[in-house]
């Protein structure tokens, strides 16, 4: 369904932006007047608690919407980062608006999207709640149909599970490790 979304969308963008690893795309506070849709590269939603620390919200990676929250909003509510170098597809948020309102498939299909990306928002909210790293760990095993990502992503379920990457690094040698008991 969001190929659908992308399909619609994409006519519709001003072009294509690049953003350099660290970069923001926009800010908290900015007035929201684009929507990203971003092809390559990993772009962090990110707010920082008052100790300073940033908490992850959504991690856009390439064929997602960046923000679609901010649609209906008059400024963004967090930072987007790029995590890595990235291109996004700018969209003018009226653009998108318009197609809410005019266009029945459209308004069904992001209705769709937004369904699915609250289920994920509630999955990572359980797996957050959970008090341990393998407790986190397995219950986003479960989710993921009991495939762990390749070793180049470990750092990035780390950021999903809300763990520090040497954490979920232990408990992932820990379940390597061969059982002493006997």
């Amino acid at each position: 369904m969001l190929e659908q979304l992308i399909t619609y969308l994409r006519p519709k963008a001003l072009g294509k932006k690049s953003f350099a690893k660290g970069e923001n795309l926009f800010h908290q506070d900015d007035p929201v007047r684009t929507l990203f849709l971003v092809t390559s590269g990993c772009v962090n939603l990110v707010r920082y608690q008052a100790d300073g620390s940033p908490t992850v919200l959504q991690r856009s990676t390439p064929g997602t919407v960046l923000a679609e929250a901010s649609v209906f909003s008059q400024w963004y509510h967090c930072d987007a980062v790029a995590a890595i170098a990235t291109e996004a597809l700018l969209v003018p948020i009226g653009e998108v608006r318009q197609l809410l309102e005019h266009d029945a498939a459209f308004a069904t299909a992001w209705m769709a999207h937004l369904s699915r990306e609250l289920q994920r928002a509630r999955k990572r909210s359980e797996i957050a709640s959970l008090r341990t790293v393998g407790a986190r760990l397995e219950a986003w095993i479960v989710w993921n149909d009991g495939v762990l990502p390749g070793k180049g992503e470990w750092k990035r379920l780390a950021d999903e599970i809300g763990v520090s990457a040497e954490a979920l690094y232990r408990e992932l040698s820990r379940r390597r490790r061969p059982s002493r008991s006997g």
